[in-house]
C-alpha cells in the first residue's frame, strides 16, 4: 500500500470453477482514541466474565 492509514480488507471470498475470487475493499484504519475505546470495552468484558465465574463457584 503506498498510503499510510489505509488497509486493504477482503470483502467477498468464492470459489467458481477452480478459481478463487476474491472482492478487496480499501478501508480506512481505527484513530487512536478508537482503539482505546475498544480496548477498555474488551478489559471491561474480560473483568465481567471473571467476576460471573467467581460468583458461580
Amino acid at each position: 500500500m503506498e498510503r499510510a492509514g489505509y488497509a486493504l480488507v477482503p470483502i467477498n471470498l468464492h470459489f467458481t470453477k477452480g478459481r478463487i475470487k476474491l472482492e478487496i475493499g480499501l478501508a480506512k484504519g481505527k484513530k487512536q482514541f478508537d482503539k482505546r475505546e475498544s480496548d477498555k470495552q474488551r478489559d471491561w468484558v474480560r473483568e465481567k466474565s471473571q467476576i460471573m465465574k467467581e460468583k458461580n463457584r
